[in-house]
């Protein structure tokens, strides 16, 4: 089948394109402004050209920038005037791109040639899953990717705080006194103790009713907990007052905004799992992934038909390690590719750490793949389990099947 690739280098504003023919060499560049005009515009050149050299199909590529190629693909994949020539679309990672292009030691830095390149990278083929538009997986991905956006932004927000509470009590960010660092309870120590003297200063019985009422009789050793705090505070350093008001009006704002992101967090979860029910899947039968992660997953995946085998969908995830072997020699430890869908990733991993609490065989998996790391062992062994979770999800998916767990000696 004769094919016109097409190479798009997206921008806020305009496109520049770039499209070659079978032997590299270009038959036509031409730049058009990010609009629907401009997305007319390209569609009737490439019409015009596609019959103009009998090619049955047209293949578009462009690399992952953020939104501003999500209209353009969407315009091209609904196009009418292209449906004849069954267009095919391909979001390629800039790092693939920019591997590519070091293939080539004398090309300087334009969007046209980054045009060029995307277009050389289709004619060479090996390339990644065609896009998914259907409407109902792109509606989950905007909620699931903004709920990415936040975990991170609090994840991040965390990070600045604990590094605060280092000024203010540094004993307290060294020593694991609270199971959770941001529970309601190491919250209000935070919150309503000026520093640490006061805690060290403080009759036991006090505080031991402050963390009581504060907890809501939750914590089973209060007076052990207790204990510890004004042990931590007592080997704690002290900042005079100048640097300590600063600290704790930071710390407050640090609280605020980590409060007010959960709670943002949980109305997109509300919204996410009200999605969900429209679109019938079943990994939501496998205990630990509930609405929010599953939806995450499936936003990704979109039509599960778009992957041969599992091994593609694990590679889309860019859960796929590089062999490096000379001779015969053979590396024990070899690095993930440093490409795929950080977002389906992300949602793979996050599955996988509560699946291996509740199944026994994801379990025993996680622990093998545990003792045999030497480093990061956790980060190892659960990037492996996700791994594993790749082969059940697209078998899910692929049956439409409920997920039945292997019993013990099974």
């Amino acid at each position: 089948m004769s094919k016109l690739f097409v190479g798009i280098d997206v921008s806020l504003k305009d496109n520049s394109v770039r499209c070659p023919d079978a032997n590299g060499d270009t038959v036509r560049k031409f730049s058009v402004p990010n609009t629907v005009d401009g997305a007319n515009i390209l569609v009737d050149n490439l019409v015009e050209l596609a019959a103009r050299h009998s090619m049955q199909q047209v293949v578009l590529g462009l690399e992952a920038t953020s939104n501003y190629g999500y209209h353009l693909t969407a315009f091209c994949q609904n196009s009418e005037k292209l449906a004849p020539f069954s267009p095919q679309i391909h979001v390629l990672n800039p790092r693939t791109v920019n591997n590519f292009k070091k293939s080539y030691n004398d090309l300087p830095k334009n969007d046209d040639i980054d045009a060029w390149v995307i277009a050389d990278k289709l004619r060479f083929g090996r390339l990644p899953e065609e896009v998914s538009m259907e409407e109902r997986f792109l509606a989950l991905q905007r909620l699931t990717r903004t709920r990415f956006h936040l975990a991170r932004t609090i994840a991040r927000e965390k990070t600045y705080f604990l590094n605060n509470l280092f000024l203010k009590f540094s004993s307290l960010r060294q020593e694991k006194i609270f199971s959770d660092p941001f529970g309601a309870t190491a919250m209000a120590v935070v919150e309503e103790f000026y520093s640490p003297d006061e805690i060290a200063a403080m009759p036991l019985e006090e505080l031991v009713s402050f963390l009581q009422k504060k907890s809501k009789n939750r914590l089973v050793d209060a007076e052990g907990v207790a204990k510890a705090l004004q042990k931590a505070a007592r080997s704690s350093y002290s900042l005079s007052k100048s640097p300590a008001d600063p600290v704790n009006a930071c710390l407050a704002t640090s609280i605020s905004v980590i409060r007010a992101l959960q709670s943002e967090l949980k109305r997109l979860d509300k919204l996410i799992a009200q999605h969900l029910e429209a679109i019938p899947q079943t990994l939501t039968s496998i205990k630990g992934i509930g609405p929010v992660y599953a939806a995450g997953i499936l936003a990704e995946v979109g039509d599960i038909s778009r992957f041969k085998n599992q091994k593609a969908l694990a590679k889309y995830a860019g859960l796929v390690w590089n062999e490096h072997q000379s001779g015969q020699w053979k590396a024990q430890d070899t690095p993930r590719v440093r490409s795929g869908n950080k977002y389906l990733r992300y949602y793979l991993v996050e599955a996988a750490n509560l699946i291996r609490v509740h199944d026994q065989e994801y379990r025993a998996f996680y622990q093998a793949k545990y003792n045999e790391a030497r480093t990061h062992k956790h980060k190892r062994a659960l990037v492996l389990t996700a791994r594993k979770l790749v082969r059940l999800v697209f078998a899910l998916l692929r049956s439409n099947q409920l997920y039945m767990p292997r019993k013990r000696g099974d």
